[in-house]
């Protein structure tokens, strides 16, 4: 099964700008562009932050489904 990436559907649901979202994990804004893009996967750090985050954003969000 493909990877596909759901963090542009989460931020524009949350009305988080993908740059302020790679600043606060401390990435690149083009590095996130391409995660966010499907163009590449991110590193097990980055998707740690990712996760993290996330879940400091909102404490409640499911990661799967």
């Amino acid at each position: 099964m493909p990877y596909k990436c759901k963090l542009k559907v989460i931020l524009a649901d949350k009305d988080i700008k993908h740059g302020e979202f790679a600043n606060n994990i401390g990435i690149d804004k083009s590095t996130f562009s391409s995660i966010v893009n499907n163009k590449s996967l991110p590193s097990f750090e980055t998707l740690y932050d990712i996760v993290e985050e996330l879940r400091r954003i909102d404490p409640d969000i499911r990661m799967y489904g």
